[in-house]
């Protein structure tokens, strides 16, 4: 079965690269959000198998509470970064992370950590 991934990314050329690398590893997109208040509903629907978590979104915001919805759901993700994981919330620093600058390899190991 094809996993089916959720980003959650602020940058729209990010975000169609990324759906590039998905398609380009027989994965499916299931669906991007740009904010918080966008993703969350996506989370409570549901439909997919892991996300990407792009930390840092606009207007300062950061990705925890998505965070914390998919993991009260046990659905893994990895967050992106272009930082050390210090940013990243104590709750959540285990989690996998992918680099940025983002390649194709990369997204590709970053995803197969979720099993």
């Amino acid at each position: 079965m094809t996993m089916r991934v959720l980003l959650v990314e602020d940058e729209p050329l990010i975000a169609m690269m990324l759906e590039d690398f998905l398609d380009a590893l027989d994965k499916a997109h299931a669906g991007t959000a740009d904010s918080v208040a966008a993703a969350l509903p996506l989370v409570e629907a549901g439909g997919f198998d892991a996300a990407i978590l792009d930390v840092n979104l606009r207007g300062g915001e950061k990705s925890f509470a998505i965070a914390d919805a998919l993991a009260e759901r046990n659905i893994p993700f990895v967050f992106a970064t272009g930082g050390g994981g210090e940013e990243i919330a104590p709750t959540h620093r285990e989690r996998p992370r992918l680099a940025k600058p983002f390649t194709i390899d990369g997204v590709d190991k970053a995803l197969a950590q979720l099993g």
